[in-house]
This record gives structure tokens, C-alpha cells and sequence, in this order.
């Protein structure tokens, strides 16, 4: 016959299980809420939580970590996130030779570029690493540009950070017409917001001291400078900036 602490034991056994079965049911259900309603906010574009609804695209990534992953790239169009920050150079294809003596130009805003194979190249001098190096063809030339490097036999693939692997237009469709209008024109308007205007005249610079309400960036803009300045995350000021600034 059970003894009566016996009894307490399974008793108390049998109510942390339901007590935990219950708990878990009550969180898979809180999961999916959350799921719906951020779901809904993104479709609807309802002014509840964050009301810019960039925070709610998450694009896609390949997560490469070796050079045979690395060639995902090529299965796929690419698109640059941030425009004249990343340097290209020639490539020679018959001698797999990239030209790392002359700069051939800056990837820019949204480019969209075709992967045609990655590949490491050595750079001349000492003490450099081997790069990894994604080639893609412009204009009817052949160019590389690095997306990372080999050091100790152990890969260091960035692609992730530098290309859209999906068409930022579908990524950012809830954004208005008018302002993919002036992406595509390459242009900065007022009111746009800090993403769109990185889309439109590539990457910039916050001056030292900004704050969340007031922010000033200055772009490079393919040597063409521009300043903006932000108030609330809007564009508020637009103007010219001067070389080397």
C-alpha cells in the first residue's frame, strides 16, 4: 500500500507538470500573437508599436562561412546596401588576376550586380591577407571586389552586410512612390528617413555629437557632397557640402 508521502510526492509531480505544460501552451500562444500582430502592422501599416515599418523587414541572408558557400552569391541578383563605401578593381579572367594596383571605381546606391564567381586573390605586399573576392561584369569589364578574407585557414565572409540578396523595392514596398522616385534620381528629399536617403546617395557620416532628435550626416556622394540634417529621423535640411568635409 503507498504510503502517504508517497502519495504527496506524485501529487505534487503531476501539478508541476500541468503547471509547466500550461506555462509552456501559454507562451506558444503568446509567440503566435506576437507573430500576427506584427503581421498585421506590416500589411496594414497600423500606428501601433513602431510606427516606421522598415523595423519590421528583415531581408533575407546567406550566412556564408567558407568560399564554396560564398558562391551562393551567384545564384541570385545582388543589390548594394550602402553605395560608395566599397571598392572594385579589374579582373583579368583568362589569368584570375585581380588588379589590386588600380581602384576601378565604388559600387553604388542599390546597384544591382550579377555574381559571376568568388574567388581568393593574395595582394601584393607583406603581412596581407588573402581576399575573397566576388567578380561581376559592368559595362562589358570584368571586375572583383572583396567580400572578405582568409586568415589561419578560417574565412571571414561580410556579403551579408554589403549586398540584398532579394529586390529592395519588394523589401521596402510599403515606402511611397515618390520617394522611390527620388532614390532612383539619385536625390535626397525632405522627409525622408535615414534608410532612404543611405538607398539614394549612399553611405554617410554623423557628425560627432548628434542626438536622437537632431543628427547631422555628411555623404561623400561619389564626390559630390551633401549634407543633411535630420530632426526626428526626418530629413529636415538638405544642402551642399564641400570636398573633404
Amino acid at each position: 500500500m503507498m504510503s502517504p508521502e508517497a502519495k504527496q510526492k506524485i501529487q505534487l509531480a503531476l501539478l508541476l507538470a500541468l503547471v509547466v505544460a500550461t506555462l509552456r501552451a501559454g507562451y506558444i500562444l503568446y509567440e503566435r500573437h506576437e507573430d500576427k500582430v506584427a503581421a498585421e502592422k506590416q500589411k496594414q501599416g497600423q500606428n501601433v508599436g513602431y510606427s516606421n515599418l522598415d523595423y519590421y523587414v528583415s531581408p533575407k541572408k546567406l550566412y556564408p562561412y567558407d568560399l564554396k558557400s560564398a558562391k551562393q552569391l551567384t545564384q541570385q541578383p545582388v543589390w548594394v546596401k550602402e553605395g560608395y563605401r566599397y571598392t572594385y578593381y579589374r579582373y583579368d579572367m583568362a589569368r584570375k588576376q585581380v588588379d589590386f594596383a588600380h581602384d576601378a571605381g565604388l559600387l553604388l546606391p542599390i546597384e544591382k550586380l550579377e555574381i559571376k564567381d568568388v574567388v581568393t586573390a593574395m595582394p601584393a605586399g607583406k603581412g596581407e591577407r588573402r581576399q575573397v573576392m566576388a567578380v561581376f561584369q559592368k559595362e562589358g569589364k570584368t571586375y572583383a571586389v572583396p567580400i572578405g578574407f582568409e586568415a589561419d585557414k578560417q574565412y571571414k565572409i561580410y556579403s551579408d552586410e554589403m549586398f540584398f540578396v532579394e529586390d529592395p523595392h519588394d523589401l521596402y514596398k510599403h515606402w511611397p512612390a515618390d520617394v522611390w522616385q527620388a532614390v532612383e534620381q539619385h536625390e535626397v528629399k525632405p522627409g525622408m528617413n535615414e534608410m532612404q536617403a543611405d538607398f539614394a546617395i549612399g553611405m554617410g557620416v554623423p557628425d560627432g555629437g548628434s542626438s536622437s532628435y537632431a543628427k547631422t550626416v555628411r555623404y561623400p556622394n561619389g564626390g559630390k557632397p551633401v549634407v543633411v540634417v535630420y530632426h526626428d529621423g526626418k530629413a529636415a535640411e538638405i544642402k551642399a557640402g564641400s570636398p573633404g568635409s
